[in-house]
């Protein structure tokens, strides 16, 4: 890789890394570790395209598409079975709505990893039907199927006024 494609993709990666952290938090349900390790594979994953960037037309967007396959390929794998603590260590807390956040994360962990990809990917990166949809390598009425379970889930999971709260902010 030439010098000027070197400096490209470290402009890429610091302009990309955060949001594609964000995203891979919220898709492991708060699990920070496997979330650095999703970027990181996807980061390397982009590294190895990105010589062939004259094909992707949206490098932010292929690089979004590629995070979500990793967080799906590692839920199909048996090592992703890992059972998380009951409960965390004690950390301050960084903002008013921790508890909220927290509740939030809780709910999202408890969806399958398909139905947690859809609400991500729908509400989190505000994705159309059709971006999901091919992101995900499903059909359009499927995702509009999952995300409407998802979400009847995750008003269960919440209760009324849990939901409301979310959706409110």
């Amino acid at each position: 890789m030439k010098q000027r494609e070197k400096d490209s993709y470290l402009d890429f990666i610091r302009q990309r890394s955060g949001p594609l952290y964000r995203s891979a938090c919220m898709l492991t349900g708060g699990d920070t570790y496997l979330a650095e390790d999703l970027v990181q594979e996807t980061l390397g994953r982009m590294y190895t395209a990105w010589g062939k960037r004259k094909c992707i037309e949206n490098p932010a967007g292929y690089a979004q598409t590629v995070l979500v396959r990793c967080y799906l390929t590692h839920r199909r794998r048996r090592s992703s079975s890992e059972q998380p603590v009951l409960s965390l260590p004690e950390r301050p807390e960084r903002a008013a709505d921790a508890p909220l956040r927290v509740t939030l994360l809780q709910a999202l962990s408890a969806l399958p990893p398909q139905d947690r990809a859809v609400l991500v990917l729908r509400y989190w990166e505000d994705l159309s039907i059709e971006q999901t949809a091919s992101m995900m390598r499903t059909s359009s009425s499927a995702v509009r199927t999952r995300s409407s379970r998802a979400l009847a889930k995750l008003r269960e999971r919440l209760g009324s006024t849990g939901f409301t709260e979310l959706t409110a902010q």
